[in-house]
C-alpha cells in the first residue's frame, strides 16, 4: 500500500498533458478547496478529480473487480471512498465550485476525453 502514489498518477499526469495543449493555468492539489482536488481552475471554480476505476469503485471491469483476499476490508474502504468523493461533490456545489470526475478507463478513448474536458471548461 505504501507504493500506492496519491499525486502525479500516470492518469493524472495524462489528463494535465491534454489540458496544457488548450486550457493551461490549472493548480494542482489545492489543500484550500473541498477534496483537494487534482486540477483546479481557481478563478472560474472549476476542479477536476482523477480517479483510479478500482480504488473509488468505478462501474466499469476494473472497478467492480473485489480481491478475493481480504474482501470484506476492501469492500467498506471503497464503501468509504465513495462516501468520501459524493460528500466532496456535494461540498463543493455548495461552494459554487462545478466539479468534473475523469475515470482511469476513459483515458483509453483520447479524443472523447478531450471532448468531455472542453465541454466541461467551456461551459
Amino acid at each position: 500500500m505504501r507504493a500506492v502514489k496519491s499525486r502525479n498518477t500516470s492518469p493524472e499526469r495524462a489528463v494535465r498533458a491534454l489540458l496544457r495543449l488548450f486550457a493551461p493555468g490549472y493548480r494542482l492539489h489545492r489543500k484550500d478547496i473541498p477534496g483537494n482536488p487534482d486540477i483546479a481552475y481557481v478563478g472560474r471554480k472549476q476542479a477536476i478529480f482523477v480517479h483510479g476505476c478500482f480504488w473509488h469503485g468505478h462501474d466499469c471491469a476494473r472497478g467492480t473487480r473485489m480481491p478475493k483476499a481480504n474482501a470484506d476490508y476492501w469492500r467498506a474502504k471503497i464503501a468509504r471512498n465513495r462516501g468520501r468523493d459524493a460528500a466532496n461533490l456535494a461540498r463543493l456545489s455548495e461552494l459554487g465550485w462545478r466539479a468534473l470526475v475523469v475515470w482511469e478507463c476513459e483515458l483509453k478513448d483520447e479524443d472523447a476525453l478531450e471532448k468531455k474536458l472542453r465541454d466541461f471548461l467551456q461551459q
